[in-house]
């Protein structure tokens, strides 16, 4: 399919789905032009393979977004800051879920020594740096595609860190229960699962409340579940 067709493709697709969903639910559409109340605030990739609300098994209006190459968290970035601010702040959205995933392109160029070019090469520097402060562990991982996985996991740990830091987040934490989360998307099957960091994981010496309700429900056995709305 040229990129002609697949751009008309799209359109026409759009067309069939809002009929449908028009056609399913008539207020579903005058429901959702009349506001937003996410839950969730996702900070995910931009690959195309990850699209949130899809893997989510979640509806528009159901998360609200942010997406980068690499899911980087950096503190400097306004960008990711204004989007946190919107959504704790302003929202109210219960849940702040940073999510990385397999085969990630921005991950294997990390670990590459070889440069990528152009502002790609400052934008992985906090992907770097993570790799040079885990050099031992990724260095005795052989397998290139383990490897890679391993270094995406770090990357979400350590922006987890940035965001447990971040002030909006850390009032929210305190006022009102909002819950952090690290999670991983293993492309080749689906699957979501936690990672162990956040405010559920957070030491002794932090002062947590945890929320009632929230439509992700992260399990003991670190699977995320998707919980129907209350």
């Amino acid at each position: 399919m040229s990129a002609d067709n697949t751009f008309h493709y799209a359109l026409s697709s759009n067309n069939a789905w809002a009929g449908y969903k028009a056609h399913q639910n008539p207020q579903f559409f005058p429901k959702l032009a009349g506001g937003q109340s996410p839950e969730i605030l996702w900070i995910g990739c931009s690959d195309s393979r990850c699209p949130e609300t899809t893997i989510l098994g979640m509806q528009p209006g159901d998360v609200f977004v942010h997406r980068n190459i690499a899911n980087i968290i950096s503190p400097t970035d306004i960008n990711t800051t204004a989007v946190i601010e919107y959504a704790v702040a302003n929202l109210k959205v219960k849940h702040v879920v940073l999510c990385g995933h397999s085969a990630c392109g921005g991950a294997a160029a990390a670990l590459s020594d070889v440069r990528v070019g152009g502002v790609l090469d400052t934008w992985l520097l906090p992907l770097k740096t993570v790799r040079f402060n885990h050099a031992e562990e990724l260095e005795a991982i052989t397998d290139e595609k383990e490897r890679i996985m391993r270094i995406a996991q770090l990357n979400v740990e350590a922006g987890i860190k940035v965001l447990m830091n971040n002030a909006t987040i850390r009032e929210a934490i305190a006022e009102r229960g909002l819950e952090v989360h690290g999670v991983f998307f293993d492309i080749s099957c689906g699957r979501i699962k936690e990672l162990g960091c956040g405010t559920a994981h957070a030491g002794k010496g932090d002062h947590v409340v945890r929320g009632k309700h929230g439509q992700l429900v992260f399990g003991q056995d670190g699977e995320a579940a998707i919980a129907a709305a209350q």
